[in-house]
Parts: structure tokens; sequence; C-alpha cells
């Protein structure tokens, strides 16, 4: 066994290393000189981009062979890339122990820091600091994960070969002028491996349209100005319609009576008439009365299996900034827990067990086929797929828990 293992090895480095493969990078990598020439360079001349900092934008730029999701010229599939097998993970994982006490004691540390920067943005925006400070820390750990990728290389790759090619393509566009306004130098201009640029990172697009001067210097610099970070994610949560004096949302107990289907967006109803069937806030604490009578969803992440909430619109606004429940969920929580000192949910995360994307898709598919809309069979359970298992189980004779389990798959699968 150990034999054939270290055979499968060298073959596949031999494979790597072959000179057949070698010209074909070679030829892709000249197709790519070609593209950003002939095709990206009218783009950016045409929004008004100096070819000096074109060429600087480029000066030794090659593709980067390490980027998921690459399809090179003539190829139907994607470049294979290392990685984990594809399993959906519990969502208590999100709201691990190191996780939760890093973003809020270095939370708090920065709201102490940054108070003024911090009061000023919620004076102009009307988003509190304690959000600003929580979508901050999860996106960048206040600015302290290096964030090392050439943003050129990175869109560059993208832009001329992946499944988003067009989309890639423009944000590259809006990286060049960027730079051309003298917000950053082209090689100071660094992102993740997606391309979202400095610490609050944004995608090139979003930084021309919110990013936000924060420490009057003229300038909106992302990457190592705090002030500016702090009223970029400001004016981006403003520009998406941060209602202010509201509230994200709060963790609730739904009594039995109240269906775990009624959860999503399109199912909203004033917090008023939530409280009339019986929902209840967590620690028997009266809902805030400026929140009686505004629209509140449900949201239970893990169905029957986890905490429950009711969210405000303010809570899709976080949806925009990243567009997962659990994101959202996890910067109202720790923005309440660096402010207000709150501990963890009541509700505690069962054991949903784990199970792969696949299952998870194979369900989905069979809910699709019975006339439900789970939002796609994408191996995901977003609120879509949850309330679908809790209908199918309901209209089954089930206990409704509005959430997949494994032993689901056999009845649901296809």
């Amino acid at each position: 066994m150990i034999q054939r293992l270290f055979l499968t090895l060298a073959l596949s480095l031999a494979l790597l290393a072959s000179p057949a493969l070698a010209q074909d990078r070679g030829r892709v990598e000249q197709a790519f000189q070609r593209w950003l020439e002939q095709t990206v360079w009218p783009m950016a001349r045409r929004d008004g981009v100096s070819r000096r900092v074109f060429d600087a934008a480029f000066s030794g730029v090659t593709l980067n062979w390490d980027l998921p999701d690459l399809v090179p010229p003539g190829s139907k599939q994607s470049v294979p890339r290392r990685q984990r097998q594809a399993e959906f993970g519990a969502p208590s994982n999100y709201f691990n122990r190191n996780s939760i006490d890093g973003a809020t004691s270095v939370g708090r540390q920065m709201a102490r820091r940054h108070h003024a920067v911090l009061a000023a943005t919620e004076r102009a925006t009307g988003v509190p600091g304690r959000i600003l400070l929580a979508i901050w820390g999860r996106e960048s750990g206040y600015g302290q994960v290096p964030i090392r990728h050439d943003a050129f290389q990175v869109l560059g790759t993208k832009g001329f070969m992946s499944t988003r090619a067009a989309y890639f393509t423009d944000e590259l566009i809006a990286a060049l002028v960027i730079a051309d306004q003298g917000h950053v130098a082209p090689r100071a201009m660094k992102s993740s491996w997606a391309g979202a640029l400095g610490q609050p990172q944004f995608m090139p697009s979003n930084f021309l349209r919110y990013a936000a001067d924060g420490n009057g210097d003229g300038r909106q610099d992302i990457w190592g100005s705090e002030a500016d970070t702090i009223a970029s994610i400001g004016n981006y949560l403003a520009r998406h319609g941060w209602q202010t004096g509201h509230d994200w949302g709060f963790e609730v107990i739904v009594p039995p009576q109240v269906s775990c289907t009624l959860e999503g967006r399109d199912q909203g109803r004033t917090v008023a008439d939530w409280t009339a069937m019986g929902i209840q806030r967590v620690g028997a604490k009266p809902f805030p009365a400026s929140e009686l009578r505004g629209t509140g969803f449900l949201l239970m992440p893990a169905g029957r299996n986890g905490p429950a909430f009711l969210v405000t619109p303010n809570f899709y606004v976080l949806k925009d900034y990243n567009m997962s429940d659990l994101y959202a969920l996890f910067v109202g929580h720790i923005g309440d827990r660096i402010q207000y000192g709150m501990g963890d949910f009541i509700g505690r995360w069962g054991d949903v067990g784990k199970m792969y994307r696949s299952d998870i898709a194979a369900m989905q598919r069979g809910l699709e086929a019975m006339g439900h809309d789970v939002g796609g069979a994408d191996g995901l359970p977003g609120f879509k797929t949850r309330r679908s298992i809790g209908r199918w189980q309901e209209k089954t004779g089930q206990r409704a828990t509005c959430f997949p389990e494994p032993g689901m798959k056999a009845a649901l699968g296809r």
C-alpha cells in the first residue's frame, strides 16, 4: 500500500513538472499578457486610467494558478484545487469559543482606542459603533490579519480565466481607477484571494461607491487607516438602508405552537404580533417599545436544534455586507457583547451531525420535485430549505424540526 501511494505521488509530481504542461501554461501566460493589452487597457483608458498607472499595476504580474474556479482558455473544466471534503458544518462552528472571545476582547480595546472616530461615524451614519467594530473584527481581525495577495494578480487572473470572468474584469477596471485616483500605489494594493480590498474587505467597485475619509486627510485609505476603515463600513451600511434607532434583532423563545416554517424575510409581521403568538424575548426581557410596531422576522439557523431570533430589517442590511445568515448573526452578537457585556446565547446549539453538501443537495432536489422552493440545490440549508423541510415534516405527520438530518436522505434524496 505504501509503495503504491509513493508511486502515485511520484506520477503526480512528474505530470505537474512535464514539459507539455509547462508549455501549455506558457501559452496561457502569453495569452494573458495579450488580453491585458488588447482588452483590459482599452477598457481602463476609457475610464480615464493613465498608461503609467496601468503599466505599474501589471509590472511583473503573472497568473496565479493556485486560485479557485479557474477555467483556462480552451478548457471546459476548472483547474482542480486541493481542498477538504465538501462537508456542511454545524452552525455552532461559526460561534466557536476562540472566535467569540477574541472578537469581543479585542473589540472592547478598539472601542476605547477609537472612541472619537466611532462616535463621529455613528453621528454621521446612524450605525452604532458596536456594529462597526464587529464587522471590522470579522473581516480583518481589527486590521491585525495580514492581507498579502497582490490585488492586480488576483483580479487579473480571475478576470482572464475564472467562472465569473466578466464580473472580475469589471472589478479589475475598478481597481485600476482606484490606483489612478491616488488612493493607494498599485504595488501596495493588497487583497484577499477573492480580490476584496483592505481592512473592511471591499470589492473595488464597492470601494469606489462607499469608501470614506474618516481622518480628514483627503484620502480613503482602507489598508492603513483605522479611521477610514471605520467610516467606510459605516457609510456602506447607511447607504444600504440602516435604520437609525433600531436594533438588529433579539434572541427569543419560540413555543411549540409556533411553527418553525414561519421563518424567513418574506414572512415578516410586527414584533407585537409575534409577541401575541407567544414568542418571548429570552430572560423574560420586554422588547423595546420602539420595536413593537416595527417588522420582525423569525430566524432559526439550526431549526429547532438551536437558538431562535426575531430580527429587524437592520439584520438584512448586515446581510448586504455578507449574504450569510450566520455572518450577520455573528456580527450582531459580537457587537452586543462588546457594548453591553452580553453572554452566550441562551438557546444551545444541538448536535445536528456532520453531513456532506452533496447529501443536502440531494434532499433539496427531492423537495424541489415535490414543489418546494428551497432556494436552489446548493447543499447549504438556508432558510428556504429549512422551512421546506419543516413543511414536508408537517405534511407527513412528523414533528417539524426545520433542519436536514442524515435519516432524511432516504426519503428525500434524489
